[in-house]
């Protein structure tokens, strides 16, 4: 509503200063809230985004941008073109950064308490990630569109393949998120061809199975039915 006539660059500033502010609020609102199992955080986020999604409905409603909304909503690749793809270069600066932070970020993980005893200022390395990871998903948004579950199922099965470390489990996520992506855009271009099912779409499917299925294995875990 703000920046919608201006310069790629411009509607990305805007995205990361919302990304920003939404990342922080989750954050607060989940330090007040205690969880048995930490797979329900991202079900929280979840819940949280549904909030958020239904205020951006609304103004875009009001505002007659709903089909704008659309569009950023949902992650296709064909908008991709010369000018715009560009910006994904500064996602791929920002990750390495977020590489080098890998270590810090793994005993951060471990909870403040075990972090504050190792030297790590947990705080500082929590921000860090959380900038980090705003970032990111606004540069991605803003070139892409959103394209749902990669960052809740990928990371939680590389995990359980390679363990906690991110040092080691970075570089195979990345690989991982990035095939997943590439056969549900292939898939999505094969399914009706010669139309296209945007990748958003075909990934939203397989990500939400994939999600449940982790859920299901953390219940079990933990004894539940």
């Amino acid at each position: 509503m703000f920046t919608g006539g201006e310069a790629v660059l411009v509607k990305m500033a805007m995205a990361v200063g919302c990304a920003l502010l939404g990342t922080f609020f989750f954050v607060w609102i989940l330090r007040r809230l205690t969880f048995r199992d930490m797979i329900l955080v991202p079900l929280v986020g979840i819940m949280f985004g549904g909030v958020i999604g239904a205020a951006t409905t609304f103004f875009a409603y009001r505002a007659d941008l709903l089909q704008s909304l659309g569009a950023w909503t949902a992650g296709d690749f064909s908008g991709v073109l010369r000018g715009r793809y560009e910006l994904l270069w500064v996602a791929g600066a920002v990750t390495a950064l977020g590489y080098l932070y890998a270590d810090r970020f793994t005993v951060a993980g471990m909870g403040r308490g075990f972090a504050v005893n190792l030297g790590v200022r947990y705080d500082r390395v929590v921000n860090t990630g959380l900038v980090l990871a705003a970032v990111i998903t606004a540069v991605v948004v803003v070139t892409v569109g959103q394209i749902p579950f990669v960052s809740l199922v990928v990371p939680n099965l590389v995990t359980l393949a390679l363990g906690d470390n991110l040092r080691h489990a970075l570089p195979a996520t990345a690989l991982a998120g990035a095939l997943l992506v590439l056969l549900c855009d292939v898939a999505g271009r094969l399914v009706r061809f010669p139309y296209e099912i945007p990748v958003s779409t075909v990934v939203g499917v397989v990500g939400s199975v994939l999600f449940l299925a982790l859920l299901l294995r953390g219940g079990r875990r933990m004894g539940l039915r």
